[in-house]
């Protein structure tokens, strides 16, 4: 049915399932048909827009009850809340964090604001996410305990405070492992799960496994707030510190002006919080159709040679908020003949992240043996995710 040229065969399924007569076929793209405009609207009405109002309270509330976390702290956006979540961890100046070299540059420049060091650590392919066997290796390796009952990196004398797995594209990363190593080496398991809104492991919602947790509502991700993020926590004191330093560590007055330490406007704004409640109601629907979608992706690409489409990982449930290609053998000519071909045929796809040990801040960073990054980096193409594209795959049944 296909030509025997890989780049021409994806555009071709593509052609027979998305349609793009009129315009381009987006990676992600929000979807507005519920309460958004009568929330929002409701904001304009009463002047309550910004960082103080019902819709903030409310989001918190209904992000707490769909997760199940015990406390929720709505912020600006992701980065704010990695950046707070590692704050309030007790992450150090010149302490390293682990964080997988495979991520978004967000995970590796919110260590850095800390004034901290990340090391970068490598994935599992089947994940996609950090290996916690791997980096168990590899701890065995570098962490000598101290007298402070901490455990350092011999070959740098600085401590090793926390690891941030990071979800990458809604799928979980497998966390009893990393639990286990967390335990192990007294490090804080901070969940970047930026990107994992409606995904479990082993029926547990992601972002409740480590001590705290980000989320992110940015544009492009499975529920939207236009900008935004949340930290999720089952440690009260540790909710109440990241309110406090979001809030630019204002004590409560009627009238007066006092902040007892410098802290930050981290606060997501009311009209935002309007948008995130009315897309948080359709949240069910959103993860229905992209599990559609990704499921119809798999049964079109079954059978061609030489690729497949990822799939979730073993004991987990993906939100799959992007679905993506995957080559049988890494090859960086081919990924780019497939982008290329693919986006000048109006379907949008894009590589991976540029790994954080490729770019030109992070590349000096401490790093464990990356191979399996280079090997994804290689080999995965994200391909049109938006949840509303699964109504092209019925569009002739």
């Amino acid at each position: 049915m296909y030509s025997n040229d890989l780049p021409n065969q994806v555009v071709s399924i593509f052609r027979g399932i998305l349609s793009n007569e009129t315009q381009n076929v987006s990676l992600h793209e929000p979807t507005f048909k519920g309460n958004e405009w009568k929330y929002i609207k409701e904001c304009l009405d009463t002047g309550w827009v910004s960082s103080v109002g019902a819709y903030v309270d409310r989001f918190e509330r209904d992000l707490a009850a769909f997760t199940g976390s015990a406390n929720v702290v709505a912020v600006v956006n992701g980065t704010a809340a990695l950046h707070i979540c590692l704050l309030v961890a007790g992450v150090q100046p010149e302490d390293e964090v682990l964080i997988p070299s495979l991520t978004f540059v967000a995970t590796a420049n919110a260590v850095t604001y800390c004034g901290a060091i990340p090391h970068l650590i490598d994935v599992a392919g089947d994940t996609l996410g950090v290996d916690a066997s791997k980096l168990g290796e590899y701890l065995k390796e570098i962490a000598v305990i101290q007298q402070d009952g901490r455990f350092y990196n011999k070959n740098t004398g600085r401590r090793l405070s926390a690891v941030v797995p990071m979800h990458t594209f809604g799928h979980p990363v497998e966390l009893e492992g990393l639990m286990e190593l967390c335990e192990k080496y007294r490090l804080v398991l901070v969940e970047d799960a930026a990107e994992s809104l409606g995904s479990y492991y082993k029926g547990k919602h992601t972002g409740t496994f480590g001590h705290i947790a980000a989320l992110s509502f940015n544009g492009n991700k499975i529920i939207t707030t236009g900008g935004g993020g949340a930290i999720l926590t089952a440690n009260q004191e540790w909710a109440r510190r990241a309110k406090h330093l979001t809030t630019t560590a204002k004590i409560p007055h009627r009238w007066l002006f006092i902040h007892d330490e410098t802290a930050y406007n981290y606060r997501l704004p009311n009209l935002n919080a309007a948008l995130g409640c009315a897309q948080l109601e359709q949240l069910p629907l959103f993860l229905d159709q992209k599990r559609k979608l990704a499921a119809q992706y798999v049964q079109k690409f079954s059978g061609i040679p030489g690729i497949s489409v990822v799939q979730e990982p073993a004991h987990s449930t993906s939100n799959y908020w992007l679905n993506a290609l995957r080559l049988d053998a890494p090859d960086i000519n081919l990924r780019d003949s497939i982008l290329e071909r693919t986006n000048g045929s109006g379907f949008m796809t894009r590589p991976t992240w540029t790994p954080m040990h490729k770019l030109e801040m992070y590349k000096a960073s401490p790093q464990m043996d990356l191979s399996m990054t280079e090997k994804i980096e290689s080999s995965v193409i994200n391909i049109p995710s938006s949840p509303t594209l699964v109504n092209s795959f019925y569009k002739e049944e």
